[in-house]
């Protein structure tokens, strides 16, 4: 027996029946077996960039007899991949899985890993360093060299031809040791070891990352636009009040909200009317139908069933009934299941010949049926209030009590013409909307005939809504998410404006943004038409100051968002819309739909904005953790490089294995401990900038005093480490040779120890003095620090041959923790240090490189604004009376 319900996609299988609705990506292959006004854009599945009109099969096999051929751009296959635009039907599926369209492409497509443009930034640094350690192998292998044919002239010291070959070789390892150490073998994985972190964090915020380019985006983003259904407002819809025909106001739960309703003309917004129609009255939610009478309700409940694509299912494990589909008309379809109304299921087969789905540019829906004995044709039409009601002439009447006898047999709804009662029901409209309240209008129209070739052609809504009559004003609450306000003021502090795009009405808009925290003082609101009909220079001037976009459909998203991305602004897109203009889109992980989750670069798992702060955070970090890794390593290849050239020509031994161990706990044990540090909310404290560079001014004092450190410190220990211990060569070769060593250990453990310390210092990219903020969430940190120190305590210990030091006394490992901690405090000095004169420095030296200050955007095609017209008059009017040497200054 077949049924109506919810499945995977991964669960259907050929011969199922399946629903179209708009925005969805169609998940397999099919025919299309009846439908009304369906369209598909399936130019990444067959090319074709125009919309392919769908007709059923049947239709098809019609056209195909009667004229030979089927009309352009229509067929009855639907095909996987294809992204439903408009229209609503029903499909039996063909093929699935690897056997559909769209399997057979997703097969053979092989796609190359994304780059992310950190990465390019890092790749382009570390061929540079790399250039860098080739260089400084070379020199110090032609420096050794050079030492050894002197060393061989002069017969001092004297070798055989054995060790002349072993010295050959040493030089040789040294100078390959060195160039292994210096170029940066970690360098380019540090961005995917940082973005990957990141990414893996953020799927516990409720974060998917579709693309890892997005995280690095949005450290930078400067302006949030966002939907505010399902992300502001936690896309829950209840019927909470309303009004039918102009004069009876129902509230739910009336008792507990007095205040919802302004039937006695009371209302706490001053800028509302408190004139009261003496024919108004209100009720209890749940005593409508004690004023409604049979016709009337049974006309109120065809306008919200049939009128309808959502329909009740039972969850097959929990067996509770719920509505699946869009929203409101979920609260709408809920509403008429509390009044005990009939649903779709027990209404008397309806025969519809007509039906225009819901579009975000019609704001409306509509649906055409034929009454019952072809006694004409009725319209039930569901949409935007303040577009629907100036197509009202009459309205359905409802009186405080039904007249016994002639009320009750009536069988016919009785209607009045609005007239001047039309302000009345702008106001009921516009006090919903004061409330954060979504208002549907409910009309019908009887037509007295519908001919065969309206129903095979497509019918515009404003063709069918004339001379409509208002049954009722439905306001449907829908609250705020927990948190928002907050997630709102955290981003405004984290220097991101939020700007909320709805297809509300201005009060609706308003009213939410207020509540949000979205609009201030200083902000303004426009309907999406509006600013879109305006010209390009004057939508930048209107976008700055914009907050509130009501109204608006796609376009008008794709308007706003485009126009603030002309200004430079780095901007992210929230919902269904302009998710491919924004520089990172959002889509909706519950509610959003299969086209928006395939567009989008990121997903919100739980649909709130909360996780949108969430995101700029962890954004920031990964930029930071970068940074971090940057600042540790290239503080200590400047200072291995200058210690190696140094340590070398002084025929140190058994150097080459410790810079190997050098190197590891650069490029690996630095690496994961730096990039592995958790977001914070202190990263939403400072303003984006998309012209910073990698290293920044407070970065390169570190790697300067830093390494000046590390090398005055390394070089006094190894040629004066010996009277620092007081330790002397007594002519032992044996005794000489471990007094060396204990020095050469002292002066290897030091460095180390300074390594991981420094790793400490690096954690605070800022000018705040506290490196150990936040340590202890750092557990990854912690825990990579205590295995280097473990790891390092084995080396001096345990394997002294293979590293070829020594174990050292309690004085020795004292030494190595004073100075190996020596960078903290240091680096409390280096912070405390101003800035200005340094980065004067940097950018003689053009490491720091100078922004771009002039506008981007090219004014070609726009027409200039009255003050540029005045400029340009008076500049020709110069130019004449200068004559040819304002000309000649022209270059």
């Amino acid at each position: 027996m077949s049924h109506m319900g919810d499945v995977s996609f991964q669960e259907v299988v050929v011969g199922d029946i399946a629903l179209l609705e708009p925005g969805e990506v169609v998940p397999c292959d099919g025919v299309l077996l009846s439908g009304q006004l369906v369209r598909c854009n399936e130019p990444s599945t067959t090319g074709d960039s125009d919309a392919m009109r769908k007709l059923s099969y049947e239709e098809c096999m019609q056209s195909i007899e009667r004229d030979g051929h089927l009309p352009a751009n229509t067929d009855c296959f639907i095909v996987s991949g294809s992204n439903v635009l408009d229209g609503v039907g029903r499909y039996v599926v063909i093929a699935v899985g690897t056997k559909s369209f769209r399997g057979r492409s997703v097969t053979a497509l092989q796609r190359d890993p994304k780059t992310t443009p950190l990465q390019q930034k890092l790749d382009m640094l570390a061929e540079l360093v790399a250039k860098f350690g080739l260089n400084a192998g070379l020199a110090l292998f032609v420096a050794l060299l050079i030492r050894l044919f002197v060393e061989l002239a002069k017969n001092s010291p004297v070798r055989t031809g054995i060790e002349k070959g072993v010295t050959f070789i040493n030089i040789l390892i040294i100078s390959i040791t060195l160039v292994v150490v210096v170029v940066p073998k970690g360098l380019p994985l540090i961005a995917v070891l940082a973005v990957g972190f990141a990414t893996k964090s953020m799927i516990r915020e409720n974060l998917l990352v579709c693309d890892l380019g997005s995280c690095e985006t949005m450290a930078n983003a400067s302006i949030v636009c966002t939907d505010k259904t399902g992300t502001l407002t936690q896309n829950v819809m209840t019927v909470v009040a309303g009004s039918i025909g102009i004069h009876a106001k129902f509230v739910r739960e009336l008792n507990k909200h007095p205040g919802r309703h302004n039937a006695d003309g009371k209302v706490n917004d001053r800028s509302l009317s408190t004139r009261r129609d003496e024919n108004d009255f209100c009720i209890d939610q749940s005593q409508i139908n004690s004023v409604l009478t049979p016709a009337l309700r049974e006309l109120f409940n065809e306008t919200i069933v049939i009128n309808s694509i959502a329909f009740e299912h039972k969850n097959p494990i929990t067996g509770e009934s719920m509505f699946v589909g869009d929203t409101t008309e979920a609260a709408l379809l809920q509403f008429a299941k509390e009044l005990g109304w009939r649903g779709r299921q027990k209404t008397p087969e309806v025969d519809v010949v007509q039906m225009i789905p819901f579009s975000s540019e019609r704001k409306a829906m509509a649906v055409v049926v034929r009454l019952p004995r072809n006694t004409g044709f009725r319209v039930y039409v569901k949409g935007a209030p303040e577009i629907l009601l100036k197509n009202c002439t009459d309205h359905v009447v409802v009186r405080p009590s039904i007249l016994p006898g002639r009320w009750e047999r009536r069988k016919r709804v009785e209607t009045k013409a609005i007239g001047m009662r039309e302000e009345n029901v702008s106001e009921t409209i516009r006090f919903y909307a004061s409330q954060a309240l979504r208002t549907v209008a409910l009309c019908y129209r009887d037509l007295e005939q519908w001919s065969a070739v309206d129903m095979e052609n497509d019918v515009t809504l404003p063709g069918l809504a004339q001379d409509l009559t208002l049954i009722a004003i439905i306001g449907i609450d829908n609250p705020l998410r927990p948190g928002v306000p907050e997630a709102i003021s955290k981003c405004r502090r984290a220097g991101v404006t939020i700007k909320m795009c709805t297809g509300d009405n201005i009060e609706t808009a308003r009213t939410v943004a207020l509540q949000c925290g979205i609009l201030t003082s200083e902000g303004n609101i426009k309907e999406g038409m509006k600013f879109r009909e305006r010209s390009h220079v004057d939508r930048i001037k209107v976008a700055s100051e914009l907050q509130v976009l009501a109204r608006s459909s796609p376009a008008d998203k794709e308007a706003l968002v485009s126009t603030l991305k002309s200004t430079g602004a780095i901007v992210s897109m929230t919902g269904d819309s302009a998710l491919k203009e924004a520089n990172v889109g959002f889509s909706m992980g519950i509610s959003g739909t299969e086209a928006a989750k395939t567009t989008s670069d990121m997903i919100l798992a739980d649909d709130s904005f909360v996780s949108i702060y969430k995101a700029i955070m962890w954004g920031r970090c990964v930029i930071d953790a970068v940074r971090k890794c940057l600042q540790f390593q290239v503080t200590a290849l400047i200072a291995i490089v200058i210690i190696t050239f140094v340590l070398a020509l002084t025929n140190t031994q058994g150097l080459s294995i410790q810079l190997l161990w050098i190197s590891i706990v650069l490029d690996t044990f630095a690496g994961l401990a730096l990039v592995t540090d958790p977001a914070s909310e202190s990263l939403l404290d400072r303003q984006p900038d998309k012209t910073a560079h990698l290293f920044t001014t407070d970065m390169y004092k570190q790697i300067f005093f830093q390494s000046i450190y590390q090398i005055s410190t390394i070089l006094t220990l190894h040629f004066f480490g010996l009277r620092m211990l007081c330790l002397k060569f007594t002519g032992d070769t044996q005794a000489d040779r471990n007094t060396g060593l204990v020095v050469q250990t002292l002066v290897f453990n030091v460095f180390v120890f300074i390594q991981i310390f420094n790793s400490a210092n690096c954690r605070r990219l800022d000018r705040k003095l506290n490196v150990f903020s936040g340590i202890l969430r750092h557990r990854y940190f912690l825990a990579i620090t205590l295995i280097e120190i473990i790891l390092q305590i084995v080396i001096i210990f345990v394997a002294r041959n293979t590293f070829k030091v020594t174990r050292l006394g309690w004085r020795e490992w004292g030494i190595s923790l004073g100075f190996g901690a020596m960078p903290i405090p240091l680096g409390t000095l280096i912070r405390l240090l101003p800035n200005e004169s340094v980065e004067k420095a940097l950018k003689k030296l053009g490491l720091l490189g100078w922004p771009q200050v002039l506008p981007t955007v090219s004014a070609e095609g726009e027409a200039w604004s009255p003050s540029m017209n005045i400029v340009e008059q008076n500049l020709g009017i110069y130019m004449k009376v200068r004559g040819a040497r304002m000309k000649s200054s022209f270059f």
